[in-house]
């Protein structure tokens, strides 16, 4: 694309307006909160009257429609998780009990990837669906991308919940590339000869295509036209550091994205200000708890997230458990959205570690690790046992060409994690290129404890 043309391209966004949906993305809380009470009656009673296995659990705690005056009394509801989800389904399989229409309303399915059990599927109506794909393009357009943009939708199209997500894309007009999980190789073939202006993976593929691409002699920040990368699935587009190495590789912004399989999609996305993902809030009722007590967490602690659909006809789901960590915040952001922002996903539940009494996650270890240049940004937690004690290390690699003090380096890393994290760790650096590379979500732990915690 010549000079002309991408300025041409830049001038003809600034005719565009600022926002895709004004009047929800703008509405002031107590309004928003107003139309989420309403949305929330009609869930329960849609729920209530229509899904056997809400119709039977609320009858059995005394709860009915007439249960919901308040936001706040969505306390008074049941917690539902992935366990329940696979029991419904077991009941009356394929759908499952939890499902409030008939079956030929359902349009489209999709289902987990299984990786903590049995997949489970996720039921859209026709209006299920356009909701989701009209979500997508407000937060596609919030993001930034225009009509102009060529986008390259480099997700899973199998039975996973984001592929789908590339029509949000084509609904707002953007040239729509369907890659999916392709070899990296062809991947970066198709990207020369399309230059798309953004594309969207997970932050570990982002990082390991820039690396590939480097390797094959092709500069992703000079030979590529990505100006933009959405990214999801990982902690690391929250991560400042991890952020920055990657938009430094590409040359281009990186912004983080939220989505869950058991809902739809992408359900919240970073904005132009990058200060945190915005939530559907118009879709899903955003609850962030102390996962010990179920107690509501502040503003800026963290909690795990539960979720509660606002409008999904197929399949509700009332106070989802996701099991993910995040912090939130409810003030404006700079851009005049006013919904719900969450600051990334700090971990998994059941990706916590707790080593010597102290919680320790992933994203914690990688925001230390990723400030030195001396390493290539991989990184591996290993845990084992000692002694009925669990210790900690953490496996990372030194980049190629590196002639520096081994041992020394090593030192300053293990300080920088007793500083940051309050953990005693031994730092092992290897060889470039030693960690395993992965094409989807990293796995960044390797627990050779056994049956801890009765897992």
């Amino acid at each position: 694309m010549s000079f002309e043309q991408l300025k041409k391209k830049e001038q003809s966004k600034k005719s565009y307006p600022k926002y895709w949906d004004e009047k929800i993305e703008t509405m002031p809380r107590k309004e928003l909160e107003a139309l989420q009470l309403e949305l929330l009656k009609d869930m329960v009673a849609h729920a209530y009257h229509n899904s056997p296995y809400y119709n039977r659990v609320f009858n059995e705690q005394g709860i009915n429609p007439d249960t919901i005056q308040t936001l706040d009394d969505i306390k008074k509801l049941p917690f539902s998780n992935k366990k329940v989800i696979r029991a419904c389904q077991d009941e009356a399989p394929p759908f499952g009990t939890m499902v409030a229409v008939p079956e030929e309303e359902i349009v489209y399915i999709s289902a987990s990837s299984g990786s903590t059990g049995s997949p489970t599927a996720s039921p859209f109506t026709q209006k299920d669906f356009d909701d989701w794909i009209d979500f997508e393009s407000r937060i596609f357009w919030s993001s930034g991308m225009r009509p102009t943009d060529r986008y390259c939708h480099a997700l899973n199209f199998s039975m996973f919940v984001g592929g789908p997500c590339v029509y949000g894309a084509q609904k707002l007009g953007a040239l729509s590339i369907h890659a999916g999980t392709i070899p990296s190789e062809r991947l970066l073939a198709l990207m020369q000869q399309f230059q798309p202006t953004i594309i969207w993976t997970t932050p570990s593929y982002a990082w390991y295509l820039g690396e590939t691409a480097q390797k094959k002699g092709i500069d992703p920040a000079k030979d590529l036209n990505i100006n933009k990368i959405f990214v999801c699935g990982e902690p690391g587009g929250s991560i400042e550091v991890t952020r920055r190495r990657i938009e430094n590789l590409w040359d281009a912004d990186v912004y983080d994205y939220y989505g869950i399989s058991d809902i739809f999609g992408s359900c919240a996305a970073e904005c132009e200000e990058k200060s945190g993902c915005h939530f559907a809030e118009d879709q899903i009722l955003v609850e962030v708890i102390n996962p010990e007590t179920g107690e509501q967490v502040a503003d800026g602690e963290r909690g795990e997230l539960v979720l509660t659909t606002l409008k999904k006809q197929a399949r509700p789901l009332i106070r989802f458990r996701t099991g993910d960590i995040v912090s939130y915040t409810t003030k404006t952001c700079e851009c005049g959205r006013t919904s719900l922002r969450i600051d990334g996903v700090h971990g998994r539940v059941d990706d916590m570690l707790i080593i010597k009494g102290v919680n320790v996650f992933p994203s914690d270890i990688e925001h230390i690790i990723r400030h030195y240049h001396e390493l290539t940004g991989e990184y591996r937690l290993v845990v084992d046992r000692v002694n009925h004690l669990d210790t900690l290390t953490v496996e990372v690699e030194y980049v190629e060409g590196y002639t520096g003090n081994i041992e020394e380096l090593a030192q300053a890393v293990q300080t920088d994690i007793k500083k940051s994290v309050a953990v005693s760790a031994a730092v092992h650096i290897l060889e470039p290129d030693t960690l395993p590379r992965v094409t989807h979500k990293a796995k960044r732990i390797l627990d050779n404890r056994g049956n801890v915690w009765g897992r």
